[in-house]
């Protein structure tokens, strides 16, 4: 294959599918408008101790991450995940010193993970997160999780589950590793070599093996809420009654654990029902974490948030059979006439102007190769400018529903634009 493809695991978006890509933009822009939170844009790549903070265990450090040393000899890698950036900038940047205690960010870009790709799971794949950061409280996580349901439901993504489970804050998951330590003793050298070294590092991510979940051992494996502390379940108790007065169904799936390290308390996964997304059913994942901010270099700070993969979002509304409103559509298109594209551009330009989407031909073409592009662009008018036309400072105007066509002078031609498309502009 020549190395003038794109990669493996990687693709070029555009067309329809990047019109679709926008309106799934624009609303969750309106929706972060609405929240109160702030976008942030971290650097697609970091020193690599960023992403070995607190998450030395987990499959995207060990399996999956894009390292390699730059020229000054320092290990850099790709972003695999977006919470990373986002804390280590809070405490570069000592934005954790804000009156009101609560951070609020978003952000939306490519990550870049060496994993198998499939349809919907790509090498680099495009996330929006959110991150409330700087108080721990089970409100904040049922207003995340609500958000998150909210935001779906919105793009028209409706058939979903809530999946919550919790892994207790610091006394208790460490309780439970100790309890899988125990437990899994005796079976360890049976399991999957990446199962051997979670052994070592996090027992907690031997409950996220594919390979292994067949296992006898894994029947048997002890109950988290056995290892719970007072305080832990308490938290989690009083998160689901929040969660469940904002309307927002779910369930308790009590082997959930997320990919990376860093969780702790509530975690969760938004999932689709449909069987049609097979292994791809996480639209939405995320939960707590606690040491994250301090790890960096911050005070110790709590914080929730989530992760959503745009090819998988996609991926999910396309099989759904949601009807984007995704046609490649413009206003008027002008069509020059007896080399006038020159007088004609000038008009292109005073529309646009004027907050009109305005396409005209540009390659001399023949009046039916125009009048084809007019129809693919859903044209609403027609302006045809020819020597005529421009002699007598005028255009010809044509309403593509009604059939209409009519001369209309230069000094009215955007206040009759306006009238036929219903528009309000101020003009000079």
């Amino acid at each position: 294959m020549s190395n003038l493809q794109a990669p493996r695991g990687t693709n070029d978006v555009y067309g329809q599918t990047m019109r679709k890509w926008e309106i799934i933009e624009d609303v969750i822009r309106q929706f972060m408008v609405v929240y109160h939170i702030e976008k942030m844009a971290t650097p697609i790549f970091e020193h690599t101790e960023v992403f070995l903070r607190d998450n030395i265990a987990s499959d995207v450090v060990n399996k999956e991450m894009y390292t390699f040393l730059d020229k000054g000899g320092r290990s850099i890698t790709l972003r695999p995940e977006g919470t990373a950036g986002i804390i280590r900038a809070i405490a570069q940047h000592k934005l954790y010193t804000t009156p009101e205690g609560l951070l609020k960010y978003y952000y939306l870009g490519p990550n870049f993970r060496y994993e198998r790709p499939q349809k919907g799971r790509m090498r680099i794949h495009h996330q929006f997160g959110v991150e409330y950061i700087g108080v721990k409280s089970p409100i904040i996580d049922a207003e995340v999780i609500a958000l998150a349901m909210n935001l779906l439901d919105a793009i028209g993504i409706e058939d979903v589950t809530v999946n919550l489970n919790t892994l207790g804050d610091f006394e208790s998951r460490e309780a439970y590793k100790g309890a899988l330590n125990v437990h899994f003793k005796d079976h360890v050298h049976e399991l999957c070599a990446d199962c051997q070294r979670r052994y070592d590092q996090n027992p907690l991510r031997i409950l996220d093996c594919k390979v292994d979940q067949n296992h006898p051992s894994f029947k048997t494996v002890p109950k988290l809420e056995l290892s719970l502390n007072d305080s832990s379940k308490n938290y989690f108790k009083e998160m689901q009654a929040h969660l469940a007065s904002l309307g927002v169904p779910f369930i308790i799936n009590d082997t959930l654990v997320r990919g990376l390290d860093y969780y702790t308390e509530t975690v969760f996964e938004i999932i689709s029902n449909n069987p049609a997304m097979g292994t791809q059913s996480t639209l939405i994942a995320g939960g707590r974490y606690d040491g994250l901010l301090q790890a960096m270099g911050g005070p110790e700070l709590s914080g929730f948030g989530f992760g959503m993969g745009m090819e998988r979002l996609l991926l999910a509304a396309e099989i759904a059979g949601i009807p984007f409103d995704s046609a490649d559509e413009v206003d008027i298109y002008v069509l020059p006439l007896d080399n006038q594209e020159s007088y004609a551009h000038q008009i292109v330009t005073l529309l646009r102007q004027h907050g009109y989407i305005v396409e005209m031909d540009y390659a001399k073409r023949s009046m039916k190769s125009k009048f084809k592009s007019a129809e693919r662009f859903n044209a609403k008018l027609l302006l045809f400018i020819g020597e005529q036309e421009v002699n007598a400072h005028q255009v010809s105007l044509k309403d593509v529903v009604s059939q209409l066509q009519r001369a209309v002078a230069l000094d009215e031609l955007v206040d009759v634009v306006d009238s036929l498309l219903m528009k309000e502009h101020e003009h000079d």
